[in-house]
């Protein structure tokens, strides 16, 4: 090798890659980055396009008698129905009881729920005496005990509250003690050889590991609460939802009962909406 040639090299090798790409010549094609991991992400516009389709077609079906307006109203009449709730006042005076009970009834169930479900995730001697007791109350219909909760807690407020919590419960607590047995072991296990304590393994490594699995499960959870909301006031409730729609119902009234059920999917949407807008804050540690 000549001196002229090992002089050239030595000043290529002391160059950054940048430089020594230009240097030596670029022949091939940028790659493009792949380690992004699994995040999928869909546009938002599909699931709007999607329901005003489906809204087309129906009010397109019943205004040409393709659909019976004895079993679908037309979606232009339950607009209706929404803007005479809404200017009437009835919207909110029904819609107001009823989200008082869900957040309350809720609050109580997935507070509880966690706690339960964490305890039962770390300690044996929980475990070993809670999981069977779970076990038997979860398929147990929730809708079959409200006349028990009834007699327990009497016909108002209590009775509903008590029912809605008892059905969030027990899916939360399912839902967190698997995520608990769901973090990876590995990482406990490094925390213990880094000297961590076990409160420090629990808050820094067992809950956050555990929180994506928690979340899915509240989804669940709020989605079994809204069915047992509706359940609950059409049992003595002057107002509420659920007793909205016993009355459209008892009436034959398509509009307003589809106007009801329209007012349940939307809270349905929010929630999830809210629970969404939590996983990205808390788990952004994922992305």
């Amino acid at each position: 090798m000549s001196d002229a040639t090992l002089n050239t090299s030595r000043a290529a090798g002391t160059q950054g890659p940048d430089k020594q790409a230009a240097a030596m010549g670029e022949t091939g094609k940028p790659v493009a980055f792949r380690g992004g991991g699994f995040a999928p992400r869909s546009p938002k516009w599909v699931g709007v396009a999607v329901f005003v389709v489906l809204i087309a077609i129906a009010e397109w079906g019943t205004r040409t008698g393709w659909i019976s307006a004895l079993t679908l109203p037309r979606p232009s009449d339950v607009l209706a129905t929404f803007q005479e709730l809404y200017q009437s006042g009835m919207l909110f005076k029904h819609l107001g009881p009823s989200l008082a009970r869900l957040a309350v009834g809720a609050l109580i169930g997935v507070s509880v729920g966690v706690s339960v479900g964490v305890l039962i995730g770390l300690f044996s001697y929980v475990r070993a005496g809670l999981v069977p007791l779970v076990a038997a109350i979860f398929p147990i219909p929730k809708i079959a005990l409200l006349p028990l909760f009834v007699i327990w807690f009497g016909i108002g407020e209590g009775s509903k509250y008590a029912l809605i919590a008892f059905g969030t419960f027990t899916p939360t607590v399912v839902a967190t003690y698997g995520a608990v047995d769901n973090v990876d072991r590995t990482l406990i296990r490094m925390g213990q050889s880094f000297g961590l304590s076990w409160w420090s393994i629990v808050r820094k490594i067992v809950l956050p590991g555990a929180m994506p699995g928690i979340l899915s499960g509240l989804r669940i959870s709020l989605a079994i609460a809204i069915i047992l909301l509706v359940a609950a006031e059409m049992l003595g409730a002057e107002y509420g939802i659920g007793a909205y729609i016993l009355q459209a119902g008892s009436l034959y009234d398509l509009e307003r009962l589809f106007a009801g059920v329209v007012i349940l999917s939307v809270l349905g949407v929010v929630t999830s909406t809210v629970i969404g807008l939590i996983e990205r804050r808390v788990l952004g540690w994922r992305t």
